[in-house]
């Protein structure tokens, strides 16, 4: 197979959505010590879940075999976001596809230091933006904690709507369900504009 005779991707830089302040590219290995502190944070822990990332070793494994794994089965899942002015990586953005959800989801989480500067909001809206123009999706859902009202609300001001609670798996807790459906042939917009719901 190709990939067994390229060299190691570890640090392989794959952009994918640029903004004015913002880069959105492929994780990679080598953004391992960043994705650490990241799962690791407790605003991560309370509303997304512990992903057993102790160690570096175990980062690069979450990346592996999450969003590696989701970009080479659907073309699409978290991206690491950076400042433009200095690369340094302060969140995740992107689309994920959940087997036991029927639309990709949007979802995103940024270092305490990043947070309430609108970068979430910046991102988000690009990532909505390439669901809709590049991938052409004609909806796009989040899933939230019902007790994560900062991500509710962004949520709502980027254009998604509260449809009902689900749970993802039988045993979890229920999560709010939001979602945006896109107008049929909506037109270009850039990332710093908001999507068009219909």
């Amino acid at each position: 197979m190709k990939l067994a005779s390229s060299p190691p991707t570890t640090k392989r830089r794959v952009q994918v959505i640029e903004t004015g302040r913002l880069i959105l590219r492929r994780l990679h290995e080598g953004d391992a010590p960043f994705i650490f502190d990241l799962v690791n944070d407790p605003a991560w822990l309370r509303y997304i879940g512990d992903k057993g990332v102790r160690t570096l070793d175990d980062a690069r494994a979450y990346i592996r075999n999450g969003p590696v794994a989701m970009y080479a089965q659907h073309g699409f899942g978290l991206y690491c976001v950076e400042l433009r002015s200095t690369g340094m990586p302060i969140g995740v953005c992107g689309l994920l596809k959940r087997d036991t959800l029927p639309d990709a989801d949007i979802g995103f989480a940024f270092l305490p230091a990043f947070r309430s500067q609108g970068y979430a909001r910046e991102s988000a809206v690009a990532t909505l933006d390439y669901a809709r123009q590049k991938l052409n999706f004609e909806r796009v859902i989040a899933i939230v904690s019902p007790d994560n009202q900062d991500s509710a609300k962004l949520l709502e001001k980027i254009g998604l709507r509260l449809e009902r609670a689900v749970r993802v798996a039988e045993d979890a807790d229920p999560v709010n369900l939001f979602a945006i459906d896109f107008e049929e042939g909506g037109g270009a917009g850039s990332s710093e504009s908001s999507p068009v719901p219909r």
